[in-house]
């Protein structure tokens, strides 16, 4: 609304809307007095949480420990309020600004599995990087645990950033981010909409939105949607009575007869290659209302407006998920690359590290 057409001065204004304007200026102190003291309550809250968290120390991932990177556990939270829990990896002896990247995924794995590996890699080739848990899993905080929503997992990106430009050794203009699997989607999303990040890749990714709306190859049905709708309301009455959400059977169990992808999934998570305690994939379980959310949320639908920051896009020749990098390639404007590993499978990018291309993804980020 334009307000010089219909500004008068305070003498001409009646005694009522004098009145309502006084009352408004208050109420507006007494608000703004509130949002401090309401500030200084969430500043509390915040330091009671990261407190109570319970974060291991001791080195417990599922790969070793380089003698050529420092590696130190750090909290920060997001816009929802949510205390996420990560680590955050340097080279030794490192001086000035430096590049940092954000770093998380797969879908339902922890910071001490791919995403831990993949930032403690880049930070041996200079840069900073920070490996995070999402909200809800591993060590991070939010209640109930093991439940997902696109909107939350895009902001955890977003609040990494936050936390990468607050440290006086990363140039704020050279922030980067990394997502692996479930979290290659998230972080495409993410650079979407935030433009503060500078350059994206996506590792052997994988669009939740799409899979859980439309399965695999887009196989689903309107009618076996409509179905599923119909079974994951019904279980809200269920959780409702109940007072708790109810969980999905284990993950990645195998009893026989199952595809492939699935026996290369339960060989990452579920044998010491890549086992976590913390992990959803490795024997937990989302809730089982978690896909409510994914089914009618795309996320990669404006991702033409990450151009003209770069795109990088790796998957594995052999991999089951390669057409979700395909697809997102093809509707991605330049600069962009998709970078097929000759061979590799879907799970080999999570922890193999002749095939995961990572010299390639400190060229990527150098430029920065």
């Amino acid at each position: 609304m334009n307000e010089s057409a219909n500004s008068t001065t305070t003498a001409e204004q009646p005694n009522s809307r004098r009145g309502f304007i006084r009352n408004t200026a208050l109420a507006g102190s007494a608000t703004l007095l509130a949002a401090h003291s309401g500030l200084a309550q969430a500043a509390a809250a915040a330091n009671t949480e990261a407190k109570s968290m319970q974060l291991t120390h001791e080195w417990d991932k599922t790969f070793p420990r380089n003698d050529k990177v420092e590696h130190r556990k750090v909290t920060f939270r997001n816009r929802y309020g949510i205390t996420l829990a990560a680590d955050l990896y340097q080279p030794k002896n490192s001086t000035g600004k430096l590049a940092a990247l954000a770093v998380s995924g797969p879908f339902g794995a922890v910071k001490e599995q791919s995403s831990g590996l993949y930032a403690q890699t880049m930070a041996e080739r200079g840069f900073i990087a920070l490996a995070f848990d999402p909200s809800y899993t591993g060590e991070s905080g939010g209640e109930p645990r093991n439940v997902a929503s696109p909107d939350i997992s895009v902001e955890d990106f977003s609040a990494a950033v936050d936390f990468l430009g607050l440290q006086a050794n990363v140039d704020r203009e050279r922030i980067g981010i990394i997502g692996i699997c479930g979290w290659g989607g998230m972080a495409l999303s993410a650079a979407a909409v935030d433009k503060r990040i500078k350059a994206v890749a996506a590792s052997t990714m994988y669009d939740m939105t799409r899979v859980m709306s439309r399965g695999y190859n887009d196989s689903v049905t309107p009618e076996q949607r409509a179905q599923i709708l119909e079974q994951l309301s019904l279980q809200r009455w269920k959780d409702a009575e109940a007072g708790t959400p109810s969980y999905q059977p284990p993950y990645n169990e195998l009893h026989g007869g199952e595809a492939q992808f699935l026996v290369e999934y339960a060989d990452y998570y579920r044998t010491p290659r890549g086992y976590h305690a913390r992990s959803v994939n490795s024997g937990n379980a989302w809730t089982i209302t978690t896909p409510l959310p994914f089914m009618n949320l795309p996320i990669l639908s404006h991702i033409r407006e990450i151009s003209p920051r770069p795109i990088l896009l790796v998957h594995g020749e052999k991999a089951h998920s390669r057409y979700f990098s395909e697809t997102a390639y093809a509707a991605a404007a330049e600069p962009k690359e998709l970078m097929i590993i000759p061979g590799a499978n879907h799970v080999d990018l999570y922890d193999q590290v002749n095939k995961i291309p990572f010299d390639r993804m400190a060229e990527f980020f150098g430029v920065l």
